[in-house]
């Protein structure tokens, strides 16, 4: 299988200040092989700008289209990565349906025609739910999201009650000590699901399947949920980008969103 290239040659610098350099100027050139690759794509904070709660993020427009034309050119293997679950990404991107990894890896369809498949998760338990969903009656500002695989505390509208939120959270975990849980920090949420499956598992399970089988992964995350999967992605042969920071471990990174949809865009048109 053929590598991923540049379309410009490598800037040669040395230490960490130089490989801050060449990861910067890495994404806005690097021009992917489609027939060879698989595009993973990240939801919130990646391919769209974070909002003030989920359901205030919106599409740009032209976004369908880019994805809907990556789509073809991949032959079917761009799949959305995301923690929101698979019927949340339907209604976000309707009326174009793409593969995806959601709740955080613990659903999945592999293709537009497909039904959408559990993957080694099972729901999270009822009164347990109640115990970390009674945290968002701290404030108004709290919002709860349900997403039947996880709990998630949104605290954009509150961020004085971040430590409030967690210290309640801890102290619920700390009541069930061998519960298979895993608390999940995010930007201006905190998300409690069960251990056992992440995103990288998720992607796993993905690039067993075609059209993605046999395929170079890239895949663009921004938050720390997307760290499993930056890690996974050596393993796989695969690259990795991160948005709005320098994450450890990744090929290179965009600015903004914008210089993501920008990205996309070029590719699609070329």
């Amino acid at each position: 299988m053929n590598r991923l290239v540049d379309d410009r040659p490598a800037k040669m610098t040395h230490g960490a200040d130089a490989a801050m350099d060449a990861s910067s100027e890495r994404s806005p050139a690097f021009v992917p092989l489609l027939k060879d690759c698989a595009l993973l794509l990240d939801i919130d904070g990646t391919l769209l700008d974070l909002a003030a709660t989920p359901s205030d993020v919106r599409v740009p427009r032209g976004l369908e289209n880019t994805l809907s034309e990556l789509h073809a050119r991949t032959d079917g293997a761009l799949a959305l990565v995301s923690g929101r679950s698979l019927d949340d990404v339907d209604r976000l991107f309707a009326p174009i349906r793409l593969p995806v990894v959601g709740g955080h890896g613990a659903e999945m369809r592999l293709s537009a025609d497909n039904e959408a498949v559990a993957v080694h998760a099972p729901p999270m338990d009822k009164d347990l739910k109640k115990r970390f969903s009674a945290i968002a009656q701290l404030s108004p500002g709290i919002l709860l999201e349900d997403k039947g695989y996880s709990i998630a505390l949104h605290y954009r509208l509150a961020p004085h009650f971040e430590r409030t939120i967690y210290d309640a959270v801890s102290a619920i975990r700390a009541d069930l000590p061998e519960a298979p849980l895993e608390i999940l920090p995010g930007k201006a949420v905190c998300e409690i699901k069960h251990s056992g499956f992440t995103k990288a598992s998720g992607v796993t399970e993905l690039m067993k399947h075609e059209p993605f089988m046999g395929r170079q992964p890239i895949f663009i995350g921004d938050d720390v949920t997307d760290e499993t999967v930056f890690a996974l992605m050596p393993s796989l042969n695969g690259i990795s980008f991160s948005v709005s920071r320098h994450a450890r471990g990744v090929d290179g990174y965009f600015e903004s969103p914008n210089d993501v949809r920008e990205w996309l865009a070029g590719l699609a048109e070329g």
